[in-house]
């Protein structure tokens, strides 16, 4: 169960980052989504969610990897 806790956890910021990547990727092709009324808004809140997700990852496997000791002493606490 913990493991199937642990995969939702980490789904959420994938899908979030692949609509930041489609959001990013649309505004270079000139195709406006409809919640967004300008296109520089639509890709500025792409980068916020594949930033967010990104650090997300980065920071879930930070955590993991202190856990089991497997960080150099410069990122343990």
């Amino acid at each position: 169960m913990a493991r199937m806790a642990a995969f939702i956890v980490l789904v959420i910021p994938a899908i979030l980052m692949a609509a930041g990547i489609k959001f990013m990727r649309d505004t270079l092709f000139g195709i406006l989504i409809s919640p967004f009324p300008w296109i520089w808004l639509q890709f500025i809140v792409g980068a916020i969610f594949f930033a967010v997700a990104f650090l997300f990852f980065a920071g879930f496997l930070l955590h993991r990897d202190r856990k089991s000791g497997k960080v150099s002493e410069r990122w343990q606490k």
